[in-house]
């Protein structure tokens, strides 16, 4: 009897919010991802944790030569042997009651023929055979990581910058390629021909005689042709695309990256349709790369999955994306932050989540990174903010430096949520003909940045009473729009059950299906973007966010066809949504563009 593994993954989250979540569900089964960005965070972590396991721990200061690469290596690997001890300790402890054993059946998605056939195993094998069954169709969940491409800073000793291999995704790409892991690099935010080169340097990213990957790759991309163009960026060098993950542009947590108009529904249907074509044309290339690398070329494919992530939030949306669209696994991310087992977070921010609703979740303009991010009002970063204004200060001390990219006012590159740079922004204003009023919503707008490094950080600091480094404790938080539906703090055996349909944590809730509060969104960001239009006559924007309106309009027709094939199924999904989608329709159509 095969077990049937999880169709969902847990997404990265935030820079702290699943630094140490494959430490909690990993010998479960369940796959995660950890973000690789801070590695002040992960040295704390990698402290704290051999602390609470009795492990010898010896600092790797910033003065060691290579420390951020070597800080990632030393956690990741704890991370990798402490999941494998646990999951040893289930398997070797399979015959007592109340084990961990029970806690993995209890979360797969046949959880009764899987604890019968355990049970049968048990009245009729010897407890050797039992545990090499065990061993055998019991997986762990995968450790993955993450790295933002765009945070790539450059890095500077003595003044002189440092060679591009120092740079911050560099050394974090090093430190997972030098650990002990076998999973997925997670490249997110587009793009980086440098960073993407710099795999190549590693074995563990070519596969062996047996096509097999130690170390694979993964991109989280937001539209086929981005998909194809990068995987055969990577296939030139002998490096192959493992999965491809496509997430809604703006229905998802952290960083919305907006499309132009172009909808989660159709973006599927083109992957599913087209498929094997990206296999087979990156498969070709990979070939080539692999002979120009000297490396022996592949007797086949090796294996591609598609998988999809931004706001599902009920089993039939799960089940319907899975069953639609051919995906292999889906992505539940912001649910899993009201699950202390999973997500481990302060309590201050975990009864604001709870707390809730549809309003208080918004598209904001608090990273210094100039991208639209997901938000939740009242989070205690956005009141730190508030008092430091009202002591008339602006701006925060920057110490971490991961998010340094603007040169306005300096030659090196400094955060747009800096203390320095808003005190020279401000000036700037204040210089300018412009109104009092105009000057104070610039002014205002300016204030809404975070200082994201500590933001992100700061909630598991706080949950494990660590002390951090920095005495402000404002924390920041990332979540999707989809977590506005759900308002319980749950067990991991709840938020998994509701997965698959055993139970409801949404009962009785009022919610728009995925692909409308998407719409809903885009509406929203096509409106607000032609209001900012009307004050700078520009034909060149014009002309795009046309073309924006009528991909969001053949959206539209993609989702009548698809649910008109459904007559019968998708009760919950399709409720109200044909009579929406002509009214949204009709609201862009009459846009003035």
């Amino acid at each position: 009897m095969n077990i049937k593994t999880h169709s969902f993954h847990i997404p990265v989250m935030g820079l702290g919010y699943t630094v140490d979540t494959p430490v909690k569900v990993a010998h479960l089964g369940v796959s995660s991802v950890i973000s690789i960005v801070d590695d002040f965070l992960i040295e704390k972590m990698r402290e704290f944790y051999s602390q609470k396991f009795d492990l010898p721990f010896k600092e790797i200061s910033t003065k060691a030569e290579d420390f951020r690469a070597k800080r990632i290596t030393a956690y990741l690997n704890l991370v990798d042997k402490l999941v494998s001890e646990k999951y040893e300790e289930m398997v070797n402890n399979f015959h007592q009651k109340s084990s961990e054993l029970e806690k993995y059946f209890e979360l797969l998605p046949d959880t009764k023929s899987i604890k019968e056939k355990f049970n049968s195993m048990m009245e009729n094998k010897s407890l050797a055979d039992v545990k090499a069954w065990l061993q055998k169709n019991l997986t762990k969940g995968t450790i993955d990581v993450n790295i933002m491409t765009k945070l790539d800073k450059v890095n500077y000793q003595d003044g002189e910058a440092l060679p591009s291999e120092f740079n911050d995704a560099h050394a974090a790409l090093r430190g997972f390629a030098n650990s002990t892991l076998s999973s997925s690099l997670v490249l997110s935010a587009g793009m980086n021909p440098r960073l993407y080169s710099y795999v190549e340097n590693f074995e563990d990213f070519y596969p062996n005689a047996q096509g097999e990957f130690k170390k694979k790759i993964t991109l989280k991309v937001s539209d086929y042709r981005s998909a194809l163009i990068q995987g055969r960026f990577l296939a030139k060098k002998g490096i192959w695309v493992s999965e491809y993950r496509i997430e809604s542009g703006l229905n998802c947590g952290g960083h919305a990256f907006a499309t132009q108009g172009y909808l989660l529904g159709p973006i599927l249907e083109e992957f599913k349709d087209k498929r094997e074509e990206l296999a087979e044309a990156v498969f070709a290339v990979l070939q080539k790369g692999l002979e120009d690398k000297g490396k022996a070329a592949l007797a086949s494919i090796p294996e591609m999955k598609i998988t999809a992530q931004g706001g599902v939030g009920t089993n039939e949306e799960h089940e319907f994306l899975l069953d639609e669209y051919k995906l292999d696994s889906i992505g539940w991310g912001s649910p899993f932050m009201l699950v202390p087992e999973a997500c481990h977070i302060d309590k201050y921010s975990l009864e604001l989540l709870r707390n809730s609703g549809e309003n208080d979740f918004y598209l904001s303009d608090a990273s210094p990174l100039g991208v639209h991010f997901n938000n939740v009002r009242g989070s205690s970063q956005q009141k730190a903010i508030e008092h430091t204004r009202k002591e008339g200060k602006v701006g925060f001390p920057c110490t971490k430096r991961y998010l340094v990219f603007d040169t306005e006012f300096t030659d090196q590159p400094i955060c747009t949520a800096s203390r320095r740079y808003q005190t020279l922004k401000i000036e700037q204003i204040q210089a300018t003909d412009a109104s009092d009023e105009c000057k104070q919503l610039q002014i205002d707008k300016l204030a809404e940045k975070e200082c994201l490094c500590e933001g992100l950080s700061n909630s598991t600091y706080l949950a494990n009473e660590i002390t951090p480094d920095s005495p402000r404790r404002g924390v920041s938080i990332c979540p999707g729009p989809n977590l506005a539906y759900f308002n319980k703090i749950a067990s991991m055996k709840e938020m998994v059950g509701h997965i698959y349909g055993k139970n409801n944590l949404l009962e009785g809730i009022k919610r728009p299906n995925l692909f409308i509060k998407e719409l809903h969104m885009y509406v929203d960001y096509l409106e607000n973007k032609l209001e900012e239009l009307k004050h700078a006559q520009d034909e060149k924007q014009a002309s795009y966010y046309r073309a924006f309106r009528k991909n969001m309009q053949e959206g539209i027709g993609y989702y009548k066809q698809l649910f008109a094939k459904y007559d019968a199924k998708l009760q919950e999904m399709k409720f109200g949504a044909v009579a929406e989608l002509d009214a949204i329709s009709k609201k862009i159509e009459a846009f003035q563009i």
